[in-house]
């Protein structure tokens, strides 16, 4: 879900690694830290999948 929410909201076109790290980030940091991740795909290979 938080990779396609990546898409709706930011635009962003990654895929289920990407999605995985910002999801744990977000739940890491609870709203008060600064938290780095880095987006490790892109959605090309997802594209024919009801992924996005």
């Amino acid at each position: 879900e938080t990779t396609r929410q990546l898409s709706r909201e930011e635009g962003l076109l990654v895929g289920t690694s990407s999605g995985a790290n910002v999801f744990a980030a977000l739940h890491v940091d609870n709203g008060r830290n600064r938290v780095v991740t880095v987006l490790p795909d892109r959605a090309e290979r997802y594209f024919s999948t009801a992924l996005l």
